[in-house]
């Protein structure tokens, strides 16, 4: 009978208690442009494939230098 009463006891709790979810990993949000290494301003963000650029041509070197990498 002592069993049942802390069985049920111990149930009642786990019911009550929030389970912990470990917290995910923050992304980091990208702060320079990755053609110059400029700090990239609010206003002005080229977004092409997922990643931020000052300007097109920025955009369009590390495109290139992307192409001469995988050769």
């Amino acid at each position: 009978m002592v069993e049942e009463v802390t069985k049920e006891a111990v149930a009642a709790i786990a019911e009550k208690v929030p389970v912990k979810a470990e917290p995910q990993p923050v992304a980091e949000k990208q702060t320079n442009c990755l053609g110059c290494n400029k700090p990239l301003k609010k206003i002005k963000k080229y977004y092409r494939n997922g990643k931020f650029f000052c300007s097109k041509r920025c955009w369009l070197k590390a495109v290139e230098k992307s192409k001469e990498e995988k050769k």
